[in-house]
């Protein structure tokens, strides 16, 4: 029997009740030239975050010229009318500030922070690299090689030629079927050609500027309409991108990397964009599956198998199409077997309703971490960008948990299974050919060799 002792410890402690968040408020004011500035005042600490965003990111580049916008924000920072990469970089060492810029698929940021005392010398910084940079020839050419010889690393790794033919397969000639620039895109782009990307997808009527931290309304708008009042506005077209193809059976697709100890398997399917009404039965959903190292998928195919290290699902959901995707590296020898437990976790969580504990962990999880996210000044302005740049309702922070809450058991497997669809999935490989190809080809309609590198040229857009 038990001693009280001893039942407490194998019992955890119930989990905290929720704490309220008390998010300081935002107010958004729009200037003349269309630029939307949110101001959230945050005094707690002396320091300050701004970030230009735009709704414009990697699926916008050109056709053909696929990497273009990630050369152009990694260029932002390398020169500008007045002040060469050099000025910039000490510039910033001397304020104890940083200055950074980078794309997402769907959107562009560009980020300065420090303490409040610099925080005017920052926003002019931010200013001056976002409406004049000068993309000058010896820095481009230094960019270009860095990217060629990035593009050769990421080619070498397992996890980055699975997402290539993740990407091609459930995209098609959707932009997003892209991830990565081509030898031939890198070594066609000019300083020109960025100038002219630049003038057309830099305007003040596609973006907004947030001013997050120890500041002043009124004071950080003013200097605001100083630094950007003059940006002139353009044209913003919204995108006719192509459908993601419609998946009919379940194939496979072998990349093959020979000699490979182990292969990486991705089991994918088209799933939902960022704004479905879904999205939060989907994450519990996910949850479940296989979103932390306790979930079906984890305990499944690490604990109880012992066929790898870790197993997991991920749902991506972006602003015009998603995709969900249940993970692993696997020993050669049980690719097969490994394949076999995938499809039974993916079936399963189609035919069986979450127990009640699945669905309280995985709520607890999802509300748990939630708050951490916006502890930091950081994280906090990361969440309002994300809210701004996908289209979310905004007061999505406020209602999260509740929205998580509100999931039920019904919920769950509805999404389950109109959603995870193992029948139409995608399986993609990546290993050596000869050893898996006979354990992949029972659990797959037609199995197919993909070819990165061709298909990535023949899927520039």
């Amino acid at each position: 029997m038990l001693t009280q002792t001893e039942d407490f410890r194998r019992q955890p402690p119930a989990p905290l009740p929720p704490r309220a968040l008390n998010l300081p408020l935002s107010e958004e004011t729009t200037l003349a030239n269309g630029l939307r500035v949110v101001v959230v005042e945050q005094a707690r600490l002396p320091l300050v975050s701004f970030r230009l965003a735009l709704r414009t990111g990697d699926a916008f580049d050109p056709p053909g010229l696929p990497g273009l916008t990630d050369t152009l924000t990694s260029m932002l920072v390398e020169g500008t009318e007045t002040r060469t990469s050099r000025q910039i970089a000490e510039e910033v060492a001397r304020l104890g500030a940083t200055l950074n810029a980078g794309a997402t698929a769907d959107y562009t940021t560009v980020a300065a922070s420090s303490l409040a005392a610099f925080s005017d010398e920052a926003l002019e910084l931010l200013a001056d690299v976002s409406l004049r940079p000068s993309f000058p020839e010896n820095e481009l050419a230094l960019a270009k090689t860095n990217a060629q010889q990035n593009l050769i690393a990421q080619r070498a790794q397992p996890s980055f030629l699975a997402s290539e033919a993740v990407a091609r397969v459930i995209f098609g000639e959707h932009p997003y079927a892209i991830v990565s620039p081509t030898p031939e895109s890198i070594e066609a782009t000019t300083c020109e050609r960025l100038l002219a990307e630049h003038r057309a997808k830099y305007v003040p009527n596609n973006a907004v500027l947030f001013a997050v931290g120890d500041v002043r309304r009124e004071h950080v708008l003013a200097r605001i309409a100083e630094l950007f009042g003059g940006w002139q506005p353009g044209e913003v077209v919204e995108p006719d991108f192509p459908a993601p193809p419609v998946r009919t059976r379940r194939a496979a697709y072998v990349v093959n990397r020979p000699g490979s100890a182990q292969t990486n398997i991705v089991v994918a399917n088209p799933s939902i964009k960022r704004t479905d009404p879904d999205y939060f039965p989907f994450l519990v959903m996910h949850t479940i599956l296989g979103g932390t190292a306790s979930a079906r998928l984890f305990m499944n195919l690490r604990e109880e198998k012992g066929y790898t290290y870790g197993a997991y699902t991920q749902l991506d959901a972006r602003r015009y199409a998603g995709s969900f995707r249940a993970t692993t590296e696997v020993r050669t020898p049980v690719t097969g077997a490994s394949l076999k437990e995938i499809f039974y976790e993916l079936e399963r969580i189609r035919s069986e309703d979450a127990s009640d504990k699945e669905l309280t962990d995985a709520k607890t999880y999802l509300t748990g971490t939630f708050p951490i996210r916006l502890e930091t000044q950081e994280g906090l302005v990361e969440q309002l960008v994300q809210i701004r740049m996908n289209g979310l309702a905004p007061d999505y922070l406020q209602t999260y948990r509740d929205n998580v809450q509100r999931v039920t058991q019904e919920d769950v497997r509805r999404v389950a299974v109109e959603y995870v669809t193992p029948d139409r999935a995608a399986i993609v490989v990546v290993g050596d050919a000869a050893e898996i190809r006979e354990q992949v080809a029972p659990f797959a309609e037609a199995l197919e060799d993909f070819d990165g590198p061709a298909q990535s040229k023949a899927g520039a857009h």
